[in-house]
């Protein structure tokens, strides 16, 4: 299968692969469309050594 390169410059939303013409819209449509998906994978990210790490100082 061979892609065209005509919109590869536009940001797609890689859940459903709609183009969007700029960033903003794409982000908005995210938002809106798939909120539910967001909300369920958001993790929050905890900063410590991993296990076996050794810190010197």
């Amino acid at each position: 299968m061979v892609l065209p390169l005509v919109d590869e410059h536009k940001p797609k939303c890689y859940l459903c692969h709609d183009g969007f013409e700029n960033i903003e819209k794409l982000r908005e449509h995210q938002n809106t469309k798939h909120s539910e998906f967001f909300e369920s994978n958001e993790k929050t990210t905890t900063r410590e050594p991993a296990p076996g790490d050794v810190t010197v100082f």
